[in-house]
């Protein structure tokens, strides 16, 4: 069952991973990759093969650091999209709405299958250190993309106080407000981290297998 579930995810995520290139705006510097979620998926679907191939060979799992740090990138894609959507949806999608069932699989059920996989199968959460310290450097990494590349080699969208930021309303927000917006993102994906983290010890213990 392991390895089918891995196996079904990693074609689910490449599908959309590859379907994300006809959708791309191949204009702007890092066409997809300017966003979080495109981060995600693919990490996702690089966490989803790891997991089939080795299950495959009937390997034990491993990479759990990344895998779990990938997780939690995952789940804070949708706590951070459906918290600004339900807020205004252009604070995220700017003029532009995603297709319903693109929208859906990469803010619902794309995060969920990997959540299910890292907690349930791979129980990717079980070195607290090592994965909390990989979903802090994922998350350093992001920011030091979008703030030293993305914002200054792109002109659109443009905000009330700077342009080229992927998300339209950091934009609107000067140095300190996206230092503030960035250490909370990053505390909240460590709180995540952690939950999780008590979730898989939980489960852990109420398993045989």
């Amino acid at each position: 069952m392991k390895m089918q579930f891995a196996k079904y995810s990693f074609f689910l995520a490449l599908g959309y991973w590859l379907y994300q290139y006809t959708q791309a705006d191949f204009s702007s510097f890092g066409f997809q990759y300017r966003f979080l979620t495109h981060w995600a998926i693919s990490l996702a679907l690089v966490v989803h093969f790891i997991n089939w191939r080795r299950r495959a060979a009937d390997l034990p799992e491993s990479y759990h650091a990344f895998n779990a740090a990938a997780t939690v990138l995952n789940i804070l894609v949708v706590f951070l999209y459906w918290r600004l959507y339900f807020i205004d949806p252009a604070l995220v999608n700017g003029d532009e709405n995603p297709a319903w069932y693109q929208e859906y699989y990469m803010h619902i059920l794309g995060p969920l299958l990997i959540t299910i996989d890292a907690i349930w199968f791979n129980r990717a959460f079980r070195g607290f250190i090592k994965g909390c310290l990989a979903t802090i450097f994922l998350c350093l990494i992001y920011i030091i993309w979008i703030e030293t590349f993305v914002g200054p080699l792109n002109d659109m969208p443009v905000g009330a106080i700077t342009s080229g930021l992927p998300y339209p309303f950091l934009n609107d927000l000067d140095w300190d407000g996206r230092q503030s917006f960035y250490v909370t993102t990053t505390g909240t994906s460590i709180f995540t981290f952690f939950i999780c983290w008590l979730v898989g010890f939980v489960s852990s213990r109420i398993r045989t297998d």
